[in-house]
């Protein structure tokens, strides 16, 4: 009951407004983030590389969408399953580093803080999704094709105190990549799921 007395608050036109900006920011401090890994990626890959940026800007377009009023399904559907998949694999792999190092920075602090918060976002807005099923298996397939870009290709994110870990870092994924589809299943899709509209509350 607690959760849902915050939806007011979540679609209130300022806090969307804030969200925004505080995504288009976060977004393009991803981009910049993987700036020295862009610069040595082969330009075919170009567009799968910056992982956690892309999933961010998918949400961007639909926060963009709810300020105008309107859905955006296909991009509803992208932003909670990219948005899982990549907030959760951060957190996961800055405590990995933690664990084989034995030390985490406050930068990766930052980023599991700033990733699962991602996470969050991408879930708390479900009730306003307005997914189909078709929406959902895009979705399904961008991700997937993205673990064969990264561990088939190798164009993964660089975390090189992880460099012995890959293959499994690689199935972890791919599992990661399912959860998360199921999760956008649950939340955003389902028969009978929690639904709002956000034109209720402008």
């Amino acid at each position: 009951m607690m959760i849902r007395n915050l939806y007011p608050l979540l679609a209130n036109r300022s806090v969307l407004w804030l969200l925004f900006w505080v995504n288009v920011l976060g977004t393009a401090y991803g981009y910049y983030w993987y700036k020295w890994q862009l610069v040595d990626t082969p330009p075919r890959f170009l567009l799968f590389v910056p992982d956690s940026p892309t999933a961010s800007l998918f949400f961007v377009f639909v926060l963009g969408a709810f300020l105008l009023g309107k859905n955006w399904p296909l991009m509803e559907a992208l932003a909670i399953v990219s948005l899982v998949k990549y907030g959760l694999w951060a957190v996961v792999m800055n405590l990995m580093v933690y664990f084989v190092s034995g030390q985490l920075d406050w930068i990766g602090i930052m980023l599991m803080a700033s990733h699962f918060a991602m996470a969050v976002e991408g879930v708390l807005y479900a009730p306003f999704y307005r997914i189909k099923p078709w929406h959902l298996i895009i979705a399904a397939i961008v991700v997937l094709h993205n673990e064969i870009i990264d561990y088939v290709f190798k164009m993964m994110p660089r975390y090189h105190t992880l460099d012995l870990y890959m293959d499994q870092i690689g199935y972890f994924t791919f599992w990661l990549s399912i959860a998360s589809v199921g999760v956008g299943y649950y939340f955003a899709l389902r028969p009978g799921r929690f639904s709002l509209s956000i034109k209720t509350y402008r």
